[in-house]
């Protein structure tokens, strides 16, 4: 197989393309796919102040790669959630990136918050993943604000948004399907948070850390395993591999068409927030997700 672009030998096969590109015009493809993405949404300029969530993975280390390399103003974000070996391995790869790309980061040890992962699943009976993406979502946000950061980018890519958007639709969760897309704009003691990485697969991610060389950990977490989204993504896999293409039409034509139905219902969500009585975070419930958690650890 050629280039598409220069009729070269092909190293990455693109199917829902139609085409395939030699290392050197996959990273003119890749990086042209992030900036319409930004583009195309109006994700963020360069007056922008962007944290990027770095978690050690491809996804989050790619994004970060070429929002540096576009100029972009950019800083990193490790939460380290204190799993064995996995986080560990997780917090090396980023700081052994950071330092490669000249990329200012910072990490925030959840041993120090008292909300080790593996203590809260051992004690509490909820789903760790669920508590676990609380936690951090809540730590990202909240060091976004406090450090004067504009915008919080992470790494979500196509894959990851056609399964979460998938799992929406099963459940008809009108309040996540409203908040559904590239960019969730800055409201009430929230920071914008953009992904623009969504029209670009795990695979293409993976195929560009690899032709770029970016050694990024492999480790996967202990508890991921018999998680949904996992399940939901095999299910789109097959589906892509039939009709190539069906994810990005999928996730596109939502946004196109369906997503402000939900949206409007969305409207009137910020009223009922207020901050929580022990840290200030803002919540419709009595206390906040992270401090309830908190509760529960202390009460065993």
């Amino acid at each position: 197989m050629k280039c598409t672009r220069c009729r070269a030998v092909a190293a990455v096969a693109l199917p829902r393309h139609n085409a395939g590109f030699c290392p050197d015009c996959f990273q003119v493809f890749f990086t042209r796919q992030v900036e319409k993405a930004i583009k195309d949404n109006l994700l963020f300029s360069k007056e922008d102040k962007i944290l990027t969530a770095l978690s050690g993975g491809k996804d989050s280390l790619a994004l970060s790669r070429e929002l540096k390399l576009l100029g972009y103003d950019i800083a990193g974000l490790h939460v380290d959630l204190a799993i064995p070996e996995s986080s560990v391995q997780a917090r090396e790869h980023v700081l052994n990136f950071c330092k490669i790309f000249e990329i200012p980061v910072h990490i925030l040890d959840m041993d120090k918050e008292c909300l080790p992962i593996p203590e809260i699943k051992k004690r509490i009976s909820r789903p760790v993943c669920s508590m676990c993406g609380r936690i951090k979502r809540y730590y990202f946000n909240r060091f976004a604000l406090e450090n004067g950061f504009t915008v919080l980018a992470t790494g979500h890519n196509l894959d990851d948004e056609t399964a979460r958007l998938f799992s929406n639709v099963l459940r008809w969760d009108q309040s996540y399907l409203g908040d559904q897309g590239p960019v969730l704009e800055a409201r009430q003691g929230f920071v914008r948070k953009v992904k623009p990485l969504y029209r670009l697969s795990e695979y293409e991610t993976a195929n560009y850390c690899f032709i770029t060389g970016i050694n990024y950990c492999y480790t996967p977490c202990p508890y991921s395993k018999g998680a949904s989204f996992t399940y939901y993504k095999s299910i789109l896999d097959d589906l892509e591999h039939e009709q190539p293409g069906r994810k990005i039409s999928f996730y596109e034509g939502f946004l196109r068409r369906a997503k402000k139905y939900f949206a409007e219902r969305e409207d009137g969500r910020d009223t009922n927030l207020k901050p929580c009585p022990r840290c200030s975070y803002p919540t419709s419930a009595e206390i906040c997700g992270v401090c309830r958690i908190r509760a529960m650890l202390s009460a065993g």
